[in-house]
């Protein structure tokens, strides 16, 4: 039996509804509560969130969950999720709870789980935690608990991590950053302050329904603008928990993570850092990327979508770098999980160091059109049972002849159908991507 609550993200949904209503969400409090002490786990748990306005009565929920069985809490208050990662390693708290629905608007939130090692929780542990949620919730009532008091100290304790990791000050660097009016909103601004830069803040002043609104790693051409109008020599964008980062370079070109990955390819393979000269990368990485990577005599493996399967991948194969195409980059050496301010101080590090601008940092990545069609659905019905679906896709590979990619994947937070088509000349992707979406939305839509 699949599981029903967590997506590939975590829980996912709109605040005050189920699967976030204060019942189900104090459930899951005791649910993680008791998977901690049946792993022969003590001491506390840590919550942290972004800045929608659900999160105090989401986290309080969940502490209250958490304290009928037995385990106190630590509030990191407004924080990024990989700031929670690192926080639950660094100080051994037994389980690590970020409440975020990442980029999705203010309406949605999430709760994503981390354990005690700072990686999130396995498919397995996921389901288990499901199955007790589900028994209990018939008997739940939610606890209406108030506010909790925030530790300021635990986000410094994370900027310092970052900042440690930093060999190359970025004095000289003017960069803008936008925040989202998302958890990065305070947090980014001082750490590249800290590290030497020139920082132009936007988007930074969260009023608790604003984050992700026409700002952030979704909507860059804020950042575009602003890069260009302020001569900046580059940008960088977060999403609403700052675990992904889009770039700007100084001319106005967007750095996604694919560059990113080759940029930090390239210079950890010139470094001999780049353990097995292998790069982890999803099945939603450019052509482009893989090419010049083979360029560079550096393999590249695909995942499915989601860091935490990236991340999977990169332990099995010892792999120290892996990301998404969308802003997701692992650096395995200082990170258990996607984290966009430490990846745009590695990328601005570089930058530094190299006397490099990002055009020049990105050159020789040649880009193949993409297009991506959102469809959404009534239901997930298993592709070989949508013989004019298949068909489509068949022709648009035949078409390509091995020089470009079809994929077709079910969101897993959203009930969407997402349509990928990748090739050599824009107006066949286009054309083709356009055929199987329809065919998708004849069928399912």
């Amino acid at each position: 039996m699949g599981k029903q609550l967590f997506g590939t993200d975590g829980i996912r949904g709109v605040a005050g509804e189920p699967p976030l209503d204060r019942r189900t969400v104090h459930a899951v409090g005791l649910a993680l509560g008791k998977d901690m002490k049946d792993r022969g786990h003590e001491g506390q748990a840590l919550i942290g969130m972004d800045t929608r306005e659900s999160g105090f009565w989401i986290a309080a929920e969940l502490a209250a969950g958490l304290l009928a069985q037995g385990v106190s809490s630590r509030f990191a208050g407004v924080v990024t999720t990989p700031g929670v990662a690192f926080l639950t390693r660094a100080d051994t708290f037994g389980l690590g709870i970020m409440i975020s629905a990442s980029h999705n608007p203010f309406q949605d939130n999430g709760i994503k789980v981390f354990s005690t090692t700072g990686f999130k929780l396995p498919d397995a542990e996921e389901h288990l935690v499901e199955e007790e949620v589900f028994r209990i919730l018939p008997d739940v009532t939610p606890s209406g608990a108030g506010r909790l008091e925030e530790d300021p100290g635990l986000d410094r304790e994370y900027l310092d991590h970052l900042l440690a990791s930093l060999q190359t000050p970025l004095k000289g660097l003017r960069i803008v950053i936008d925040c989202g009016n998302g958890a990065a909103s305070h947090l980014a601004p001082d750490l590249f302050r800290r590290a030497g830069a020139e920082v132009i803040a936007i988007s930074h002043q969260p009023d608790g329904r604003n984050i992700n609104l026409n700002c952030g790693a979704l909507h860059v051409e804020n950042l575009r603008r602003k890069v260009l109008a302020c001569k900046a020599d580059a940008g960088v964008a977060f999403d609403g928990d700052a675990d992904r980062a889009i770039l700007a370079a100084a001319s106005g070109k967007i750095v996604d993570g694919d560059h990113v990955l080759l940029i930090a390819a390239r210079r950890m393979k010139a470094l001999a850092s780049l353990t097995g000269n292998l790069v982890v990368a999803t099945v939603m990485s450019n052509l482009g990327l893989e090419r010049a990577l083979a360029a560079e005599g550096i393999a590249m493996l695909r995942t499915p979508v989601g860091d935490k399967y990236v991340l999977e991948e990169m332990e099995r194969r010892g792999a120290v770098l892996g990301g998404e195409q969308s802003g997701h980059v692992i650096f395995r050496e200082y990170a258990t999980t996607g984290d966009g301010m430490l990846t745009a101080l590695r990328v601005f590090e570089i930058a530094a160091s190299s006397g490099k601008s990002l055009d020049e940092l990105t050159a020789g990545l040649a880009i193949y059109p993409q297009k991506l069609v959102n469809v959404r659905v009534r239901e997930r019905r298993p592709l070989d049972q949508m013989a004019a679906v298949n068909a489509e896709i068949a022709a648009c590979e035949k078409a390509f002849d091995g020089f470009g990619r079809v994929l077709v994947r079910f969101s897993g937070t959203e009930p969407l159908a997402r349509v990928m088509v990748e090739g050599p000349d824009l107006p066949r992707v286009e054309e083709f991507s356009r055929r199987i979406a329809d065919a998708i939305r004849a069928e399912i839509g």
